[in-house]
Protein backbone atom coordinates (compact mmCIF):
# COMPACT_ATOMS: atom_id res chain seq x y z
CA UNK A 1 0.00 0.00 0.00
CA UNK A 2 2.86 2.37 0.77
CA UNK A 3 4.45 1.48 -2.57
CA UNK A 4 1.17 2.24 -4.39
CA UNK A 5 0.98 5.64 -2.62
CA UNK A 6 4.60 6.39 -3.52
CA UNK A 7 4.06 5.57 -7.21
CA UNK A 8 0.74 7.45 -7.46
CA UNK A 9 1.33 10.92 -8.92
CA UNK A 10 -2.23 11.84 -9.83
CA UNK A 11 -2.48 14.60 -7.21
CA UNK A 12 0.87 16.22 -7.98
CA UNK A 13 -0.20 18.07 -11.12
CA UNK A 14 -3.44 19.26 -9.56
CA UNK A 15 -1.67 20.70 -6.52
CA UNK A 16 0.99 22.42 -8.68
CA UNK A 17 -1.71 23.95 -10.87
CA UNK A 18 -3.64 25.02 -7.81
CA UNK A 19 -0.58 26.68 -6.31
CA UNK A 20 0.08 28.55 -9.57
CA UNK A 21 -3.54 29.68 -9.91
CA UNK A 22 -3.68 30.80 -6.27
CA UNK A 23 -0.43 32.73 -6.64
CA UNK A 24 -1.71 34.55 -9.71
CA UNK A 25 -5.02 35.21 -7.94
CA UNK A 26 -3.34 36.68 -4.86
CA UNK A 27 -1.15 38.92 -7.00
CA UNK A 28 -4.19 40.13 -8.94
CA UNK A 29 -6.05 40.88 -5.71
CA UNK A 30 -3.10 42.87 -4.32
CA UNK A 31 -2.82 44.95 -7.50
CA UNK A 32 -6.58 45.46 -7.64
CA UNK A 33 -6.82 46.59 -4.02
CA UNK A 34 -3.91 48.95 -4.57
CA UNK A 35 -5.76 50.55 -7.49
CA UNK A 36 -8.94 50.80 -5.42
CA UNK A 37 -7.01 52.59 -2.68
CA UNK A 38 -5.52 55.07 -5.17
CA UNK A 39 -8.95 55.70 -6.71
CA UNK A 40 -10.54 56.27 -3.29
CA UNK A 41 -7.76 58.67 -2.28
CA UNK A 42 -8.13 60.56 -5.55
CA UNK A 43 -11.87 60.97 -5.04
CA UNK A 44 -11.39 62.12 -1.45
CA UNK A 45 -8.78 64.59 -2.71
CA UNK A 46 -11.35 65.93 -5.21
CA UNK A 47 -13.87 66.36 -2.40
CA UNK A 48 -11.31 68.25 -0.31
CA UNK A 49 -10.58 70.50 -3.31
CA UNK A 50 -14.29 71.26 -3.66
CA UNK A 51 -14.64 72.10 0.03
CA UNK A 52 -11.50 74.25 -0.07
CA UNK A 53 -12.82 76.18 -3.07
CA UNK A 54 -15.93 77.30 -1.18
CA UNK A 55 -15.91 81.04 -0.54
CA UNK A 56 -17.18 81.72 2.96
CA UNK A 57 -17.12 85.51 2.75
CA UNK A 58 -20.21 87.37 3.92
CA UNK A 59 -21.40 90.86 4.84
CA UNK A 60 -24.57 92.49 6.05
CA UNK A 61 -25.50 96.09 6.66
CA UNK A 62 -26.65 97.55 9.91
CA UNK A 63 -29.70 99.72 10.56
CA UNK A 64 -30.77 102.52 12.87
CA UNK A 65 -34.32 103.17 14.04
CA UNK A 66 -35.00 106.79 15.11
CA UNK A 67 -37.98 108.51 16.67
CA UNK A 68 -37.75 112.29 16.21
CA UNK A 69 -33.96 112.43 16.27
CA UNK A 70 -33.78 109.99 19.15
CA UNK A 71 -32.20 106.61 18.43
CA UNK A 72 -34.51 103.79 19.45
CA UNK A 73 -32.39 100.87 18.28
CA UNK A 74 -29.43 100.14 16.10
CA UNK A 75 -27.46 97.19 14.83
CA UNK A 76 -23.99 97.52 13.39
CA UNK A 77 -23.13 95.82 10.13
CA UNK A 78 -20.45 93.21 9.80
CA UNK A 79 -18.37 91.49 7.17
CA UNK A 80 -15.92 88.67 6.84
CA UNK A 81 -13.57 88.08 3.94
CA UNK A 82 -12.42 84.50 3.46
CA UNK A 83 -8.72 84.35 2.71
CA UNK A 84 -6.99 81.56 0.83
CA UNK A 85 -5.66 78.91 3.17
CA UNK A 86 -2.59 76.75 2.57
CA UNK A 87 -4.44 73.74 1.11
CA UNK A 88 -7.40 75.49 -0.57
CA UNK A 89 -6.01 75.21 -4.09
CA UNK A 90 -4.19 71.92 -3.47
CA UNK A 91 -0.88 73.11 -4.85
CA UNK A 92 1.20 72.20 -1.80
CA UNK A 93 -0.81 69.35 -0.24
CA UNK A 94 -0.98 66.60 -2.86
CA UNK A 95 -1.78 63.39 -1.02
CA UNK A 96 -2.06 61.05 -3.98
CA UNK A 97 1.06 60.29 -5.97
CA UNK A 98 0.89 60.08 -9.73
CA UNK A 99 -1.99 62.52 -10.23
CA UNK A 100 -1.90 66.10 -11.37
CA UNK A 101 -4.05 68.93 -10.09
CA UNK A 102 -6.78 69.98 -12.53
CA UNK A 103 -7.34 73.71 -12.28
CA UNK A 104 -9.50 75.94 -14.42
CA UNK A 105 -6.62 78.43 -14.72
CA UNK A 106 -4.51 76.01 -16.79
CA UNK A 107 -7.21 75.27 -19.39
Amino acid sequence: MLKKLWIDEAGLIVSAELALVLTIGVLAIVVGLSEVAVAANTELNDISNAIGALNQSYSYTGFVAKDCYKVKSSVAGSSFSDGTDDCDRNTSCDLVCGTSANTSEGH
